[in-house]
């Protein structure tokens, strides 16, 4: 019992470690792309000085003056300031929060029914072997002469991602694999920013400071690695938040919406990066919303049309007796929604919400539905629960609402 508590506590920590870590890196990476895209024409005795451009701005109630050189100032300064410890405890606490959460509770968090990986510690290998594998095929395509034909490595790279998005639906569980891309993407990253923007950048600090010429190549290179890295922070952003969308990642054709999801967020960057350089091309804007859209349109068509011999239509020719409603409950849902939880890695009912007693449940009936409806429970359906139970389940929630609301 006690390692389930401290599991909880280091889960809750991390999280939180992870998500202040995280703002402060997308903030940091957000506000960087803006600065240097908004640069102005410096003045002629700026100019003098090797500014490439300038800045003018106001927060706090201050007035800031940015400037960025070409090379290096005239006077080195005392004490430079790096972004790189912005990344580092993002990915430390990301790492640390899978290890605790997916690792520690494999069975219950990353382990799937009908998944390829179905022993828990297969799952954990494979997890680790998903997230450095991609990593290595991404520094062997960046490293590569592939990455001077812009458009084709973009490609590539897409191609990349979206056959990652479908391996990862195929490997975990249907919760899991959208926060595994998520770390894929997230990880490759944080290795921009070690393995490649930070040397690039100390080498430059050496060569300026001992009067040799900058290594253009190298920069170029860190260049297009800082620039891959804008355009992942938003489809990070969402695998992140992921976990809260179930009727998402629970859907028959979940790897395809998280694609065009990605796709979709990913596209849309792409007007406030022109945006920041003085091109505004609301074409960008307006078809990303309209794609947006269009796959809101498709799920909800999916999930509530109509179709024969329904499960929803067997259950209103059949009326559920609560007697049957408590028999699923018993079986998929009181293992973690009882007073005293029997499921490994719980030891309160999730919510709060008790499921032992029909006098007590049919008081949390809205709630219930919704976890229900939108598939979110049971957790991963490690439990098996069938289409059929689901419909009966949710037809007689819905009658115990209506006729709470009638009497």
């Amino acid at each position: 019992m006690i390692e389930i508590y401290l599991t909880e506590w280091l889960s809750i920590l991390m999280r939180w470690l992870h998500l202040i870590a995280g703002i402060a890196w997308v903030g940091a990476s957000l506000h960087f792309i803006w600065l240097d895209n908004s640069l102005e024409e410096p003045e002629d005795e700026d100019k003098e000085s090797g500014v490439k451009g300038s800045l003018w701005s106001i927060h706090g109630g201050g007035i800031y003056n940015f400037r960025k050189y070409e090379l290096a100032p005239p006077v080195w300064p005392r004490l430079l300031h790096w972004s790189k410890w912005e990344a580092y405890s993002t990915w430390i606490t990301g790492t640390l929060l899978m290890i605790a959460v997916y690792y520690f509770q494999a069975t219950t968090y990353l382990v799937g029914p009908g998944k390829w990986l179905q022993d828990p510690i297969a799952a954990v290998l494979g997890s680790v072997v998903f997230i450095t594998s991609g990593v290595f095929i991404y520094e062997g395509l960046i490293r590569s002469p592939l990455r001077h034909y812009s458009r084709l490595f973009a490609l590539i790279l897409i191609v990349f991602v979206a056959l990652q998005c479908w391996l990862s639906t195929k490997l975990f569980s249907d919760r899991a694999s959208f926060l595994h891309v998520g770390a894929l993407l997230g990880t490759i990253m944080a290795g921009n920013v070690f393995l490649g923007i930070i040397p690039t950048q100390k080498r430059f600090v050496d060569a300026v400071q001992n009067g040799r010429e900058p290594d253009a190549r190298g920069a170029a290179l860190a260049k297009q690695r800082s620039t891959h890295n804008n355009y992942f922070t938003l489809p990070v952003l969402f695998c992140m938040v992921s976990n809260h969308a179930p009727f998402i990642y629970g859907h028959p054709h979940n790897w395809l919406i998280l694609i065009s999801i990605l796709a979709i967020v990913a596209y849309a960057r792409h007007f406030f990066n022109l945006r920041h350089r003085g091109i505004i091309d609301y074409r960008i804007l307006i078809f990303s919303i309209a794609a947006f859209l269009g796959l809101a349109t498709w799920l909800a068509y999916e999930q509530f049309k109509p179709f024969e011999e329904s499960p929803r239509e067997i259950v209103f020719s059949n009326p559920v007796d609560v007697t049957e409603v408590h028999r699923i409950f018993k079986v998929h849902c009181q293992v973690c929604h009882a007073a005293e939880p029997t499921h490994p890695g719980f030891v309160a009912p999730p919510a709060g919400v008790l499921m032992d007693d029909p006098a007590i449940y049919r008081k949390s009936a809205s709630q219930i539905l919704t976890a229900i409806s939108t598939g979110y429970m049971p957790l991963g359906n490690v439990t098996g629960m069938t289409q059929i139970e689901r419909e009966q389940v949710i037809y007689w929630l819905e009658q115990e609402i209506q006729s709470e609301v009638g009497g």
